[in-house]
């Protein structure tokens, strides 16, 4: 089964499916948003679009309403596609321990959700990931998908790497494979077993295909679709990999894995 273990909630939904087809990617895991890149046509749609999303983090518009209504449209497009979708439901930023916990079981594990991302922290502010982690092993270490390509720094990519060794129970997906960082983070992540590698945006091919040699069994394709083609990204692995049980792994078997998901 080949399964995209990163991507957005597309509009309208059936061309996301029709891009699954394309690349015979049998499942998606699906993220929320917040904007829609791919509906833009042309450089000032999209700066319109992206605006929105600036406007959002600085608090022009309520954050925790554009969250839950971006978490709303993604249950809907799971829900109507099961077959198609697994949900990994976001969460804000900075929630103590108890408001973690409050907010994946009404937010993630109430909706079906299977893992929690993408969590963006600014930098410095990773550290404050710690009640999260708890509460994730509390509820029974639902992965967490966290970016880490700008604006995080190394020292950023460390301190999240310290919190996996801290809660070894909870599987943790660096997403983009630490962007300009990923030889410091692959050669970190070797010592770290529950700490995967989302192999989507990397800076350079030479990334993936280093990530899959190394770590054959915590390597996962991704696209981050919009912002990439399904396609693409899935025919990158398959011309640096020559190895075909490898391939089918990191082509899906580690994340359904990693997600106890029938084969």
């Amino acid at each position: 089964m080949i399964i995209d273990s990163h991507a957005h909630v597309m509009l309208p939904p059936e061309r996301h499916i029709e891009l699954m087809a394309e690349a015979h990617i049998d499942q998606t895991i699906l993220f929320t948003t917040m904007v829609h890149p791919e509906t833009t046509k042309g450089l000032k749609e999209l700066e319109t679009e992206l605006n929105q999303l600036y406007e959002i983090l600085n608090g022009v518009r309520d954050p925790l309403r554009e969250r839950i209504h971006a978490l709303e449209e993604l249950a809907q497009i799971v829900g109507a596609n099961p077959d198609k979708y697994i949900g990994f439901g976001s969460i804000p930023f900075g929630l103590s321990y108890k408001e973690n916990l409050g907010w994946i079981e009404k937010y993630v594990v109430g909706n079906g959700f299977r893992g929690i991302g993408e969590l963006t922290p600014g930098t410095g502010q990773v550290p404050q990931m710690d009640a999260l982690f708890r509460a994730v092993q509390e509820v029974g270490s639902l992965p967490l998908w966290v970016h880490t390509f700008f604006p995080l720094k190394l020292e950023d990519i460390k301190a999240l790497l310290d919190l996996a060794r801290q809660y070894p129970t909870v599987p943790v997906i660096i997403g983009h494979l630490g962007g300009i960082h990923w030889l410091d983070t692959l050669q970190a992540a070797k010592e770290i077993p529950n700490v995967y590698l989302d192999l989507s945006a990397t800076f350079t091919t030479l990334a993936p295909s280093l990530a899959i040699r190394e770590l054959p069994e915590r390597t996962l394709f991704s696209s981050d679709a919009p912002y990439a083609s399904p396609l693409i990204a899935k025919m990158i692995l398959e011309h640096l990999t020559t190895d075909n049980y490898v391939l089918e792994q990191v082509l899906g078997g580690n994340i359904a894995k990693l997600l106890q998901l029938a084969g």
